[in-house]
C-alpha cells in the first residue's frame, strides 16, 4: 500500500482523486521504474536541487527588483498550486456524503503524501477543525526555516482552487504552529473554520513575511 494511502476512515475510499502529471508518472512506472536499475532516491536530490533553485530565483529578484519581483515569482507559485489541484481533481465532482470537515482533511492528505511526498499524522478533530503533523519533509533538511514560505505561495493556490471548485465554504483558514526547519520534532498544520479577523490570518503573516523578506536584501 502506498503511503498517501494509509488513511483509516470509512470515506476516504469514497474520496476520488487523479494522480497530477499523469503522463510523466506513468512513464517512470511502466518504463523506468519496471524495466530499468534507476535508483528512485536520486528524484530527491533532482528535487531538491529544483526546491533551491526556487528559493534562489526568488531572493535573487527581491534583491533585484524589490516588491515588484516578489510579487513575480510568488504569482507563478500560486498558479502552479492551483494548476495542481486543477489536474488532481479534474472531471470529478463533489464528494457527496462526506462531512465538510473531512474533505478538508482528506485534501490536506493528498497535498501532503503526494504534492509534498511527505509523511503525515492527519486528525479530525471536529466539524469545524482538522490538523496535521508532517513528520518527514523531503525540504527539512535544506530549507532553513524562512525558505518554508515559498510553500505558502503553492498552497494558497491551492486552497484557492478548492474553493472556487466549490467543495468548501470560504470560512476556512489554516496556519502553522511548529516547523521542522526551525527546531520543532514535526511541522504542525491546523486548518479550522474561522471568523471575524481570524478569516484573513493567512494573508496577513504572508505579507508580514514577504516584508520581512524585502528588508533583510
Amino acid at each position: 500500500m502506498p503511503h498517501w494511502d494509509s488513511r483509516k476512515e470509512t470515506n476516504w475510499s469514497k474520496f476520488r482523486f487523479n494522480q497530477p502529471y499523469a503522463r510523466g508518472l506513468k512513464r517512470l512506472r511502466e518504463d523506468v521504474l519496471g524495466k530499468t536499475d534507476f535508483d528512485p532516491a536520486v528524484l530527491f536530490q533532482w528535487g531538491t536541487m529544483q526546491a533551491m533553485a526556487v528559493i534562489r530565483i526568488l531572493k535573487d529578484c527581491e534583491q533585484e527588483f524589490g516588491e515588484k519581483g516578489q510579487q513575480v515569482v510568488s504569482n507563478s507559485l500560486r498558479r502552479i498550486g492551483y494548476d495542481m489541484v486543477k489536474q488532481t481533481y479534474d472531471g470529478l465532482g463533489k464528494p457527496e456524503g462526506i462531512p465538510e470537515a473531512e474533505i478538508v482533511s482528506f485534501f490536506a492528505t493528498v497535498v501532503n503524501t503526494i504534492f509534498y511526498a511527505s509523511l503525515e499524522e492527519p486528525r479530525i478533530e471536529g466539524d469545524d477543525r482538522i490538523s496535521f503533523d508532517i513528520t518527514w519533509c523531503p525540504h527539512q533538511d535544506h530549507y532553513s526555516a524562512f525558505d518554508c514560505r515559498v510553500q505558502r505561495y503553492m498552497v494558497q493556490g491551492m486552497v484557492d482552487a478548492l474553493f472556487d471548485m466549490g467543495w468548501i465554504s470560504k470560512d476556512w483558514q489554516v496556519k502553522f504552529t511548529c516547523t521542522i526547519p526551525a527546531g520543532a520534532k514535526v511541522c504542525n498544520f491546523v486548518f479550522w473554520k474561522a471568523s471575524g479577523e481570524e478569516k484573513t490570518a493567512w494573508e496577513l503573516y504572508t505579507g508580514k513575511l514577504e516584508q520581512r523578506a524585502l528588508h533583510k536584501q
